[in-house]
């Protein structure tokens, strides 16, 4: 199977070209950089930004699955949401899948399947209110934003089958939200953030590409959330986290701190969801990692 990936050289990108090449397949990987990450003749990358036009969409054409998972980190500290940085986060998204569509409804040979990135921030704040796949988009900037990811990525239903990856926080080494956590919980400084009574619904990194390969396999399309079907609060993540590694998780970053340092984007870790990942589990997906604790021991 030959595979086009944007969001290649990603924490995701790169474990599924990982585990897509232990299988067999072929990838060919878009990339601003360049960065040949595998060195290997079953890997072609192509040196382009996917959000321009050009000689790189002819490469879709011929390919078997394109995976798009090409964006701008939302959280970014000490960055904030200014105007600027959410056309470019916007723009990363949306320009990057336009380009994608277009290339798909031009080929002659188009792929059975386009796997197009998205968020559980498209479900807006929810409290404890526990989605699957049929609730509603919600109103607030990362649910508009993932609504309009996907409605971008729709278009390709003409030519191919669609796909949507609503990801939660991604656990697993090298993680990059972990990468901002751990090291001030092994200094002990580490706890939950705003009243720890918000949902955080993560998922390992295994299961993220084990979920992506089932619907490749099982040819799936529709929404799926890429989150683990235990969520948790951020209170139980921070106790869980600081179990993991031996160190106490007591100190709290309040609401108002978050405010001051990131303004609007501490929306991204204040206002979260509690996911559920009916369809994955409906379509019978076994999960590596049901549950928290063994999802970060494996992680850190």
């Amino acid at each position: 199977m030959h595979v086009f990936l944007t969001g290649g050289t990603g924490f995701i990108g790169r474990n599924l070209v990982e585990a897509l090449l232990r299988r067999g397949d072929r990838c060919t990987v878009i990339s601003r950089s360049g960065t040949d990450l595998w060195k290997r003749p079953e890997v072609e990358v192509i040196r382009h930004d996917p959000k321009l036009k050009g000689p790189w969409q002819r490469t879709v054409n011929g390919c078997d699955v394109v995976v798009n998972l090409a964006g701008e980190r939302i959280v970014e500290p000490p960055l904030r949401w200014t105007a600027a940085r959410k056309t470019r986060i916007r723009a990363s998204r949306i320009a990057t899948t336009n380009r994608l569509v277009d290339a798909i409804l031009e080929a002659e040979q188009p792929p059975r399947l386009l796997l197009s990135g998205s968020a559980i921030g498209y479900y807006g704040p929810r409290g404890d209110q526990a989605v699957d796949e049929s609730a509603p988009p919600g109103t607030d900037f990362l649910a508009r934003l993932a609504a309009e990811w996907e409605e971008a990525a729709r278009p390709a239903c003409t030519k191919t089958r669609v796909a949507l990856l609503r990801t939660g926080l991604v656990l697993g080494r090298d993680s990059p939200f972990l990468a901002s956590l751990v090291p001030l919980f092994k200094l002990g400084l580490g706890g939950p953030w705003g009243d720890g009574k918000q949902w955080l619904s993560w998922i390992h990194i295994e299961d993220v590409v084990g979920i992506i390969l089932f619907v490749i396999d099982r040819q799936l399309d529709g929404a799926f959330n890429l989150t683990a079907p235990n969520p948790v609060t951020v209170e139980q993540f921070a106790r869980t986290l600081g179990k993991a590694l031996g160190r106490p998780a007591i100190l709290r970053a309040p609401s108002l701190l978050l405010r001051l340092a990131l303004g609007e984007a501490a929306d991204a870790l204040l206002n979260l969801q509690r996911v559920l990942p009916a369809r994955a589990l409906e379509a019978g997906y076994q999960f590596r990692y049901p549950q928290l604790d063994g999802a970060l021991s494996s992680s850190i």
